[in-house]
């Protein structure tokens, strides 16, 4: 019999308890939390504005990217399923795919936040670059591994704290071009609106890598409001160490342009949904790339009350509160749409939606990734099989769908291709402009090959083959997605040669790669087929996530 995970009433904490921090060995120069800011009172945000006409002669087009964090596959009704069994429509959200295109075989370059947004804004695999964990601090390092979950426990490597480096200076190198430089060397005015990610000392920010407009939040997550505020609605995951650390960590504010910490008037996804509203009208008469980041559905979880409220018909509060909070974000989307056709630039803006990995496995919501197996923290499908769609009127038609498989590092192939710029030619560029597929002037996949890597655990996907590699368990899992899409049936066995022609190519690709920039401090175990709120059976199959 599975059982659900017990909390205490008090704390909030696992009943099974807390196993001992493991021993400091980090570098005295090595901040041991997360950066933390003075934060002042809400202010007025100032756009730069752009020319008061339009420009008499045909313009590039502008470009929308819009990234959002944590969404599981099944979260939005344009595949059928939805949140809470379909709940809460996404009309918006699926709009973009309907009146555009579909890739139905869209993956995230990574199967947690931040390597996933390095390889959108640099077209290229993390690793390349050494780029190939998710920056955290040490506390929280030594807090999620410091946790006892049952049968399988997460391991802690000490003695790599003293290679580690501080969480500031986690960033992607700045030998790395940027989609935001190439598209501001074109003529673009660049924004970028919500989590960064991508690195949080001065050189690493948006304003030095690309973007003549910043407003949001560098690290890896942010508050949507106070936890006190009457205005918000909280669900707080007792069982989940990760959760933990978030609620007494994360601050609630947003900076412009690197400037002072202050705190944004209302719940972050519709004060960065009122923000990138204002910059479209400012930018309307020029060439524009908005990137535009979300850090919702990722926890805490956090909605507004009005959209809470709006959900009576769903009796728990943690799938509720998770829904309104889909709700609030599909709301952002349609305003960002509908400020496009009110400036009357609609039709001649890119919009790409996507996510930057799947659903987590530590909310405890079972069906966010269906029909998928796995979670984010994993390269099983429903950890990396993200939603990408694209509208752009005047070049795509509705309804359009590719099924070869795709990559994030793809975006910033299709927007350097639309804005008519030139992708470096001094580096290997992952990405690939998908426009010739969605028009139908290229058939076939625009690639071969596909690779994932953190530490040990490496996949690769070769035409309908994937092999997964993992170290904890020792063990290779082999599948043929033609026939077995969810990764029921494992033929490693039944297979040893395409096993090993498949290794192959993992070890070409790695040979290509960077070493890491800072060490994998720890794994933990991630179970394939229920969530962190169910206890672990013998039975489980599951994997060891570094990071």
């Amino acid at each position: 019999m599975r059982l659900k995970l017990a909390l205490s009433a008090v704390t909030g904490l696992m009943a099974f308890g807390i196993a001992s921090a493991p021993m400091a060995q980090a570098p005295a120069n090595v901040p041991v939390g997360r950066v933390q800011y003075e934060i002042g009172p809400p202010r007025d945000v100032v756009w730069q504005q752009g020319p008061a006409a339009p420009p008499k002669t045909r313009r590039q087009p502008n470009i929308i990217v819009i990234m959002v964090d944590d969404l599981g596959y099944n979260d939005i009704t344009f595949n059928g399923g939805g949140v809470a069994g379909g709940a809460v429509p996404t009309p918006n959200i699926d709009s973009i795919g309907r009146g555009g295109a579909n890739f139905a075989q869209a993956y995230s370059g990574h199967g947690t936040c931040a390597p996933s947004r390095a390889a959108l804004m640099t077209g290229r695999y993390p690793t390349r670059y050494g780029f190939e964990f998710t920056p955290v601090n040490l506390r929280f390092a030594r807090e999620v591994r410091a946790h006892h979950y049952g049968i399988r426990n997460p391991v802690y490597f000490a003695d790599r704290e003293k290679d580690i480096i501080a969480p500031a200076e986690m960033g992607v190198p700045t030998s790395e071009i940027t989609l935001g430089q190439l598209l501001q060397g074109v003529g673009y005015h660049t924004i970028q609106l919500g989590k960064w990610h991508l690195g949080e000392s001065p050189q690493f920010q948006p304003q030095r890598r690309g973007f003549s407009e910043s407003l949001g939040f560098t690290g890896g997550g942010s508050m949507f409001l106070p936890k006190t505020d009457p205005r918000v609605v909280n669900s707080f995951q007792g069982f989940d160490p990760i959760d933990n650390n978030l609620w007494n960590s994360l601050q609630f504010y947003v900076r412009k342009d690197g400037g002072e910490a202050f705190q944004p008037k209302k719940h972050m996804t519709d004060y960065l949904t009122d923000e990138a509203v204002a910059a479209i009208e400012a930018n309307r008469n020029r060439p524009f790339f908005m990137y535009l980041a979300y850090n919702a559905p990722h926890t805490p979880l956090q909605a507004t009350r009005e959209d809470y409220d709006a959900l009576p018909h769903i009796a728990d509060h943690r799938m509720r509160t998770y829904a309104a909070m889909i709700l609030g974000l599909d709301r952002g989307v349609g305003r960002v749409l509908q400020a496009l056709q009110e400036q009357g630039i609609d039709k001649d803006t890119l919009v790409i939606f996507t996510s930057d990995n799947g659903g987590a496995y530590y909310i405890g919501l079972e069906e966010i990734n269906r029909p998928f197996r796995g979670w984010k923290q994993t390269f099983f499908e429903g950890g990396i099989r993200t939603p990408l769609f694209m509208r752009w009127p005047a070049r795509i038609a509705p309804g359009s769908t590719v099924r070869a498989p795709v990559s994030h590092f793809d975006i910033f192939g299709t927007a350097v291709g639309a804005a008519g710029a030139m992708p470096p030619r001094d580096r290997k560029i992952d990405g690939v402009d998908l426009m010739p597929f969605v028009e139908g002037r290229k058939a076939g996949r625009p690639h071969d090959l596909l690779f994932w890597r953190t530490g040990p655990y490496r996949v690769v996907r070769s035409g309908d083959w994937k092999l997964q590699v993992t170290e904890r368990p020792a063990k290779d899992w082999l599948y043929d997605l033609s026939n077995d899409p969810t990764e029921r049936r494992n033929l490693a066995l039944e297979r040893p040669d395409k096993v090993a022609e498949l290794k192959r190519d993992l070890a070409r690709h790695d040979a290509e790669q960077a070493k890491p920039l800072w060490p994998e401090l720890g794994q933990s175990p991630v179970m394939l087929d229920h969530s962190l709120i169910f206890s672990q059976t013998e039975n489980d199959e599951y994997v060891y996530w570094g990071n």
